[in-house]
């Protein structure tokens, strides 16, 4: 396979395992670049008669050549401000444990400013000794006000759906005792009444308003900073799920309109160096179609004069449906282990209304010519949307609309079925499942746990499926959703969870790579590795097919190239 050359390549590798990931999973020896575009792919022989005196010849000496990497939900924005330095990392196994934390707050209040906010992300009770041994619960704002009394202190766990806060940041945000939650919201109490620290959903809204919003400066540093991490994983494109009016209130603004405006100016200056596609969020999590409405009206007025398309798009629009399983927040149809159903977190006053709503928000934005992802979760949610979806392909008839799941973890067969009947997709996160596994069995029991993220159940329904890390809520290492796909095993205990959902190598690649490319309208440009398609390239430290699925999140990446240029690693 070759453009016709008229003049030699700038870029040639050679004697490697080139995985093109195109319609037939065709392998190769050798691929050709010129202009940041791949100009010939084939044996090392037939791609060498493209060189000339001035190419650079790299020998791959066997390495695996994939297309870059595709991560379609990763929050970059919000990854990069809830990392070092900017703020603290309290991820698994960097933290441990309660005191750990405790200990990780007490030594940045040192360092901070009276009144300073001290803010962090990743905590997850799954994994802190105190949680685990059953000597707690949950943690409290007595932890942190005694080792930060004169900061505001807001930590997000590892889902985004709860913080934790002390003290000071609860009076800053006036909750007290008796305070109502927002709908949609929990503010956890004691038998006293007195709010533990502990904010659920919306209810994180009222202290995360006043967290100082990050300046231009600090918005800047966290992409940058985000896209450099990606290339030294091989990720070239991902999907910012979700930038706007709806996300003002969400981590301190990290989902709001200041980000969008950075991205643009960064788009339009060349220091891009990835290829984003991008969410409008036009209603926060427990809005309702008139924040829809004026959402839109307000992200209709954005201007993309002097972007180029391929490095920054503006795709379609994000709305919420439900919270999580894990919380206990996601829309189920039967009662969560110990009691409830979760719940849609739309505006309404009870499930009936809430429907409706959430119905006639789709209904709007699909009339109005968007993609549209929903965040949805519960099985009963998910029934609730792919209904929406398809009741709004009715009444407003579209070509190639391309909405889609965010999530979906508990996809039933009958919204497959109807995904399917209407080219629309869903988007999973695998190394989720590796991560909360033994936590879910206990939330839904095993017999649901092992149906959540049903991968093969959607490739066989004929559902077009995304894998992806939803960043910073997981690490944004595509390696380990692969393998998560490939052994639907447990981060802690090693144990497998629904393995008749495990899928093969190819099908699981195709989720990082060509099938996003389809979500992003993009498939006649990137996402494979064939003359023609732009030359985003990840070149791993060894033999992908001869790699143990156990041993590929460890599988180095050695070389990542964007538009033909190195960007990580050395020749």
């Amino acid at each position: 396979m070759a453009l016709p050359a008229d003049r030699p390549a700038d870029l040639v590798l050679v004697d490697g395992d080139v995985l093109t990931v195109d319609t037939g999973f065709t392998t190769a020896q050798a691929l050709a670049v010129r202009d940041g575009v791949i100009t010939a792919v084939g044996s090392t022989a037939a791609v060498l008669a493209h060189a000339g005196p001035a190419t650079r010849i790299v020998d791959l000496r066997g390495r695996t050549v994939l297309p870059g990497l595709n991560d379609s939900h990763l929050h970059g924005h919000a990854w990069g401000l809830n990392r070092p330095p900017l703020a603290l990392d309290l991820n698994f196994p960097v933290v441990r444990s309660i005191a750990d934390i405790v200990a990780a707050v007490a030594a940045a209040a040192r360092a901070a400013a009276p009144g300073e906010w001290i803010v962090g992300r990743g905590w997850d009770t799954g994994y802190l000794a105190e949680c685990l041994d059953g000597s707690r619960s949950m943690p409290d704002r007595a932890d942190l006000d005694a080792a930060a009394p004169d900061n505001p202190v807001c930590l997000t766990d590892f889902s985004d759906h709860i913080a934790w806060v002390n003290t000071a940041a609860l009076r800053t945000a006036g909750i007290g005792p008796g305070t109502e939650p927002p709908p949609g919201g929990t503010i956890d109490a004691d038998p006293a009444g007195h709010p533990t620290g502990i904010l659920r959903e919306s209810a994180q809204g009222a202290v995360q308003a006043h967290v100082p919003r990050p300046d231009e400066h600090r918005r800047r540093v966290a992409i940058t900073g985000a896209i450099e991490a990606l290339h030294a994983l091989g990720t070239t494109s991902y999907t910012e799920p979700g930038l706007g009016p709806g996300g003002e209130s969400i981590m301190a603004g990290a989902m709001g309109t200041g980000a969008l405006h950075t991205y643009l100016e960064l788009a339009r200056s060349g220091e891009l160096q990835a290829r984003v596609s991008l969410l409008l969020l036009p209603a926060p999590m427990g809005g309702g179609l008139a924040d829809v409405r004026s959402g839109l009206a307000e992200l209709a007025g954005i201007s993309l004069d002097g972007v180029d398309p391929r490095r920054f798009n503006l795709l379609g629009v994000k709305l919420f449906a439900d919270g999580v399983p894990p919380h206990r927040t996601a829309w189920m149809h039967d009662a969560y282990e110990g009691g409830g159903h979760g719940a849609l977190c739309v505006h309404g006053s009870g499930p009936a209304v809430q429907a409706v709503e959430l119905a006639a928000m789709i209904e709007a934005v699909h009339a109005a010519g968007h993609q549209i992802g929903v965040h949805v979760t519960g099985d009963r949610a998910i029934d609730t949307v792919t209904e929406a979806f398809a009741e709004a392909q009715r009444v407003h008839p579209r070509a190639d609309a391309r909405h889609y799941l965010i999530h979906g973890d508990f996809a039933t067969p009958r919204s497959l079925e109807l995904l399917a009947e209407h080219g629309y997709g869903v988007n999973m996160n695998p190394a989720i499942k590796w991560t909360i596994s033994d936590l879910m069995d206990e939330v839904v029991g095993e017999e649901r746990s092992r149906r959540m993220w049903p991968v093969r159940s959607a490739l066989t329904a004929g559902v077009r499926l995304c894998a992806s890390s939803d960043a910073p809520i997981t690490e944004p290492d595509w390696r380990r959703g692969v393998a998560s796909m490939l052994l639907r095993e447990s981060k802690a205990t090693g144990r497998t969870s629904g393995p008749e959902e495990r899928i093969g190598l190819p099908e699981a690649l195709r989720a990082y790579t060509s099938t996003p490319a389809v979500q992003d309208f993009a498939e006649s440009w990137k996402g494979t590795l064939e003359p023609g398609k732009v030359a985003d390239l990840c070149v791993l430290g060894g033999r992908l097919a001869d790699t143990s699925p156990h041993d590929l999140p460890d599988l180095p990446v050695d070389l990542t190239f964007f538009d033909g240029r190195l960007v990580h690693g050395t020749l």
